[in-house]
């Protein structure tokens, strides 16, 4: 029997401040829900930690010290202090023995490869595509890697990439990016459209700014003039040029784009006008006190019908393509459906009620289906629902796992697009009829909150709360076109 003095006998406590002064010493390990405690644990045996490197530096790593790769699963790569994405989808993980002489290497690459490269939607690129972009104070084109621009101090210039399950119908980068000072960061604004004559318009504060959609050429601005009022909905007239813009002090305004003057200023609602929709000269509002109201612009006396929606705010208005149907979306979950009668009156009664769990804020008629409608869910919801309208049934749904606040039809392919919020703001395409999510954009920092298609369905604007506006092509002429399907 071997007897070991009371000296070297290891007590609890002694052990317990031993441990702490080892784990002390290590290098720390960025905390984030992508790091495992698997890559933790292989991380702190070096003191650069963990380094993220393209996948066209494997080979040369490879040859030159032989060490053991490991993929981590996931898109997203991992740094030691700062937790930024890349373009590319594998991400290597070198183990830690090496990770100081990796960690020289990759810096003269990064230094070598900073110098060549410049922003993706640098000006140089616009302009080979026929673009000629016009900017202002409010709106820049972005075009070199010195750009001071919060989005691209944050490197969201590698971040266009996609997730796909099939062929994506969409360029995984946009044509034209541009930086949009002033923005309003509002989910119950419909700031954003795009007219039948080419124009897009996007409202910033008190002011629009117009340009031709198919140069991006600035055509014009309008301003209110106004230090305590700011644009909350634009909508555009499906005859000509005119542009009818809600403010947040209850007025709604026709504007003539081509003159650049205000044609009339029709008042009656109390708050904020945050959703437009027009049926050929009639003009539908919709105000942050649940009032939606029927203006006949041709007439003097245009205020011709009311609505009354639960007094809750109106955040979407949208009349079918046939113009028989008006749906009206609330904050409160309620969509409703309201016939097309313009002289209608404050007892008026919605042809169909139906309840959701959240806001309704994205929405949007079938283009070839008269009675079928698309609602997106609001941040306790985010389902995407298909509705067969007379029947007041879902057609197909889908679980998008995230805030919904901008839907589109893309009709040449039978697709459909959401532009989602936290955690990913990036923008869904789903295969219709079944609702099969085939590719993810990510390429915004904030939550995609305006989109808005060009009038031959073959570009797309999109805007987010990160001010940053992307132009995308969404169809190639010589593409395989989806075959549209018929329910009825």
């Amino acid at each position: 029997m071997i007897v070991v003095p009371d000296s070297e006998w290891t007590t609890y406590s002694r052990f317990k401040s031993s441990m702490k002064r080892k784990l002390a010493s290590r290098a720390r390990v960025v905390s984030s829900p992508i790091v495992t405690r698997w890559q933790q644990l292989h991380a702190r045996g070096g003191a650069a930690g963990l380094r993220s490197v393209r996948v066209g530096c494997v080979t040369d790593l490879c040859a030159s010290m032989g060490s053991r790769l490991i993929h981590s699963p996931g898109n997203t790569s991992v740094t030691p202090q700062v937790l930024k994405k890349v373009s590319m989808k594998t991400v290597v993980i070198l183990s830690s023995s090496h990770a100081a002489a990796v960690l020289k290497r990759s810096g003269n690459r990064r230094a070598e490869r900073e110098k060549k490269e410049k922003c993706p939607s640098q000006l140089p690129v616009v302009q080979e595509v026929g673009y000629s972009i016009s900017e202002n104070g409010d709106v820049k084109v972005c075009e070199n890697t010195n750009c001071n621009w919060k989005g691209c101090r944050e490197w969201t210039q590698d971040e266009f990439r996609a997730a796909t399950t099939m062929k994506p119908p969409i360029p995984l980068e946009p044509e034209v990016r541009l930086h949009i000072t002033g923005l309003r960061n509002d989910y119950y604004l419909n700031i954003l459209d795009w007219s039948l004559e080419n124009l897009i318009a996007v409202a910033v504060g008190p002011a629009a700014h117009i340009w031709n959609g198919a140069t991006l050429q600035a055509v014009e601005s309008i301003d209110l003039n106004s230090s305590s009022k700011y644009i909350s909905s634009l909508a555009w007239i499906n005859e000509g040029t005119c542009l009818a813009v809600g403010t947040s002090g209850g007025e709604v305004q026709l504007w003539d784009i081509e003159t650049r003057k205000r044609l009339r200023n029709m008042f009656g609602h109390l708050s904020v006008v945050g959703a437009l929709s027009w049926n050929h000269y009639i003009l539908s509002s919709g105000s942050r006190l649940g009032s939606i109201h029927h203006h006949d612009v041709r007439v003097a006396q245009h205020h011709v019908g009311t609505l009354c929606q639960n007094k809750q705010s109106i955040c979407s208005l949208k009349w079918s393509l046939t113009n028989q149907l008006l749906a009206s979306g609330s904050s409160d979950g309620i969509l409703n459906i309201w016939p097309s009668d313009p002289g209608v009156k404050l007892q008026s009664q919605p042809l169909k009620t139906i309840p959701h769990s959240s806001a309704v804020k994205a929405m949007n008629w079938c283009p070839w289906q008269s009675k079928v409608l698309a609602t997106g869910g609001g941040m306790k919801d985010g389902i995407l629902r298909v509705w067969d309208i007379n029947r007041e049934k879902i057609i197909q749904s889908a679980a998008t796992d995230s805030q919904i606040c901008s839907l589109l039809w893309l009709p040449q392919t039978s697709e459909m697009m959401t532009g989602q919020g936290l955690p990913g703001n990036q923008m869904k395409i789903w295969k219709y009829p079944m609702l099969i999510n085939s590719s993810e954009l990510y390429g915004h920092k904030g939550r995609v909150l305006h989109m808005a298609l060009s009038p031959d369905q073959k570009m797309l604007f999109s805007v987010a709360a990160d001010g940053i506006a992307c132009l995308w092509k969404c169809y190639e002429p010589g593409g395989e076109r989806a075959q549209q399907q018929d329910f009825f």
